[in-house]
């Protein structure tokens, strides 16, 4: 009996404070620097959510360190109560096949509150490499085997994901060369240091339309319909078959937040998702808003499990480690 009136009393507490949420500041962790592609997606969606939630301040926190681990850490060991949550990428699954001794488990430390969106990748070559699309370039990378440099924004990045996707695929080793971010990894490539480099469309679409890399594939399935993107082929129809990768950016809380809250916060992500000026800006990103029932938390979690499966071989594989 005593336990029984308990629980009633914790259910009752639990109800009435969620109903009540928010009733203060919500932090947001970003588990990288200030500036880069997840920061900027994070604090556009944290205007589009602050519209949803009665004008809440939602402050961000740049948690950065151990390709994102670091921040997501903080989370997972926040207080569960939806003042504290997580934007991050494809990290989310990467990082237990990168990360040997990863703080906390992925699918078991958080609860997953919806995806926001997903960014193409382009594959993008030094300006005088001599091939022209992505025919001769596959002619030039079998010609070259051993000397072809691969650049990458450092083990974990979008680019090292890819990078190491394109490769097996492929089957031809290049030379990996990592960089401590995007923008030491691009100037090389710009000066024809390095020979090619995979990265998301945030970061290169504005090198392809001012010419200074060649461009020769995208990494999505279906063609993309920026200006810019619309004419190159995807690697999957270029002959490199079920090439798809995009760096996408989910919402998370810490294991044990309560389901009432979760459930305002899934509902104001549905909202904001469909904010005109949060869809304009992911589109200047070159980013797409999911739209799909992976904004619901069970297929949220669901894409997340997929996503660990098809890259834990693929970085097995490739052998390389963050920690």
């Amino acid at each position: 009996m005593k336990k029984t009136l308990f629980a009633l009393a914790a259910a009752t507490f639990a109800a009435a404070a969620s109903a009540a949420y928010p009733e203060k500041p919500i932090t947001v962790v970003v588990p990288f620097a200030a500036g880069g592609p997840t920061d900027k997606v994070a604090r556009d969606l944290a205007e589009a959510l602050r519209k949803q939630l009665n004008n809440t301040t939602i402050v961000i926190e740049n948690v950065g360190g151990a390709g994102g681990t670091l921040g997501a850490a903080k989370v997972a060991k926040a207080s569960p109560d939806g003042y504290t949550l997580l934007v991050h990428h494809i990290g989310m699954a990467t990082s237990p096949a990168l990360y040997r001794n990863l703080p906390y488990k992925t699918l078991d430390d958080f609860e997953y509150v919806g995806l926001i969106n997903e960014v193409p990748m382009t594959l993008i070559g030094r300006p005088d490499l001599p091939a022209g699309n992505f025919a001769e370039l596959r002619k030039w990378l079998e010609a070259n085997k051993g000397r072809v440099n691969l650049a990458n924004a450092g083990l974990g990045a979008a680019s090292h994901l890819c990078g190491v996707l394109f490769q097996q695929s492929l089957a031809i080793d290049m030379t990996t060369v990592p960089y401590k971010g995007t923008a030491p990894a691009m100037t090389d490539l710009l000066g024809g240091q390095v020979d090619l480099m995979c990265d998301q469309t945030t970061n290169t679409t504005g090198q392809i339309e001012s010419g200074k890399v060649k461009a020769y594939a995208v990494t999505t399935t279906k063609r993309l319909t920026a200006p810019a993107l619309a004419k190159l082929p995807t690697l999957d129809e270029s002959g490199v078959k079920g090439f798809n990768v995009t760096i996408w950016h989910g919402v998370y809380a810490p294991r044990g937040t309560p389901k009432p809250v979760l459930d305002t916060l899934n509902a104001a992500l549905r909202k904001a998702l469909k904010d005109a000026d949060f869809i304009k800006r992911e589109e200047a990103l070159g980013a797409v808003v999911v739209t799909d029932n992976r904004v619901g938390p069970a297929e949220h979690k669901k894409f997340v499990e997929a996503e660990i499966n098809k890259w834990g071989p693929i970085l097995k594989a490739a052998g390389q480690y963050a920690d």
